[in-house]
């Protein structure tokens, strides 16, 4: 039964070919992180693709469910409720309650509750075949207060962040999911810190101010790496960047979008 329920994950491989570096992603297993200053645009994206999953098949979407654990309290079901109402041909309040009937939220207040909420939710991807999509907005919350809480011991510092991002792993890789998360720019680059992330090819490409500082675990499980920023001159209407890597493949792609009222717009 479980394998049935494992093979039944619906494809995600048309949620937005226009955020990677090829074609037919993500794929189930695939770890994507969103990666920015504040204010870039990360989540007016995942609410975007949030849309695309939740509407029905016959309305555009993928008809899957999707897992929101909301960390930094920002989510906001107005604005999603906003998009939907401009991407569903039927508007009715009972196909938006539909589609937001397969949107799972849930909000952690520290490193330890959210470890305490991946474990819980376990036995729900097991329950739910058409549960394709976990988001974690995001997995640098809670960086400093865990670096305060764990005095001068690294191991302290990242030891709460070590076992998520291991159970993450866990959970994308048993239960075929694609998981999102978002980080923030919280350090400055240093003078080498892009050649140990990035093929030399790739080096001068990515041209981002991108300097690693969680911790290993969640650094080697990562497969897409995607850089958001904002463009500075007024005269592009697109007004942000996305930088998309696909580590794996040495793959760049770089693409603007906008974002409107019936959000993303590539």
């Amino acid at each position: 039964k479980l394998l049935a329920r494992l093979e039944g994950r619906s494809s995600l491989k048309n949620l937005e070919p226009y955020l990677f570096a090829e074609e037919g992603s993500p794929v189930h297993g695939d770890v994507i992180e969103f990666h920015g200053p504040e204010g870039t645009g990360k989540t007016e994206m995942l609410y975007h693709l949030i849309a695309r999953c939740i509407i029905p098949k016959s309305g555009g979407g993928l008809e899957v469910e999707v897992m929101f654990i909301d960390t930094d309290y920002h989510f906001d079901m107005l604005r999603l409720v906003t998009i939907l109402e401009h991407r569903l041909a039927q508007r009715t309040e009972e196909m938006i309650k539909q589609c937001l009937g397969r949107l799972f939220l849930v909000n952690c207040n520290s490193s330890t509750q959210l470890l305490l909420t991946l474990y819980s939710l376990e036995n729900m991807f097991c329950t739910h075949p058409s549960l394709c999509l976990l988001i974690l907005d995001s997995i640098s919350a809670f960086y400093w207060i865990d670096r305060s809480n764990g005095g001068e011991s690294l191991n302290l510092q990242e030891m709460n962040l070590k076992k998520c991002a291991n159970f993450l792993e866990k959970l994308v890789r048993e239960h075929h999911l694609a998981l999102f998360a978002t980080t923030q720019t919280l350090m400055q680059k240093s003078t080498n810190s892009a050649e140990n992330f990035f093929p030399l090819k790739l080096q001068h490409e990515t041209d981002t101010d991108y300097r690693p500082y969680l911790c290993k675990s969640w650094q080697q499980m990562v497969t897409h790496r995607i850089f958001f920023s904002k463009q500075c001159n007024s005269g592009n209407s697109k007004g942000f960047t996305v930088i998309s890597c696909h580590l794996k493949r040495n793959h760049v792609v770089k693409r603007s979008f906008s974002v409107a009222e019936c959000g993303v717009q590539f």
